[in-house]
């Protein structure tokens, strides 16, 4: 079972703004991608037409506090931590590091929460399922210490 994955990119110029500052929508992407690795770390997929199970992942809130600004090429360690495991619902927390300064710090961290749904294929509406289980018994919840 697995709470955690960490992903480490450079920030590229298209996703900065005019002062050459990552733009605080990259910082949604970068969760977005290091969610779709820790899924794949799984043998997973979130995608529903790329695994067995046709469930999809819709996000019910997201947030993102930020710290220190990110600029372009620099490096960034993006670290997902599975904060709650619902019936329904996973929660994640992002901590973003900057890998290249020292030292190294924490520079922005962010919240994800996603329902687990099935669309009906007649009327295309989503439904919150429960997350099956060979899914669910992959996933566990990160230790309190590693969240705070």
């Amino acid at each position: 079972m697995a709470y955690q994955y960490k992903l480490v990119r450079h920030v590229e110029f298209a996703e900065t703004d005019m002062a050459g500052i990552m733009h605080f929508a990259s910082f949604f992407r970068f969760m977005e991608a290091a969610e779709s690795g820790f899924f794949r770390s799984l043998g997973l997929s979130i995608w529903p037409g790329g695994s067995q199970e046709r469930v999809g992942w819709p996000r019910v809130h997201a947030d993102c506090d930020f710290r220190h600004p990110l600029k372009f090429e620099d490096v960034v360690e993006v670290h997902l931590l599975v904060r709650e495991k619902r019936p329904k619902a996973i929660a994640y927390t992002f901590i973003f590091r900057k890998l290249s300064e020292q030292p190294v710090k924490e520079v922005a961290r962010g919240n994800i929460v996603v329902a687990c749904v099935t669309r009906d294929p007649s009327s295309g509406k989503m439904k919150a399922v429960s997350i099956p289980d060979t899914i669910a018994d992959k996933i566990e919840v990160a230790p309190k210490e590693l969240l705070e």
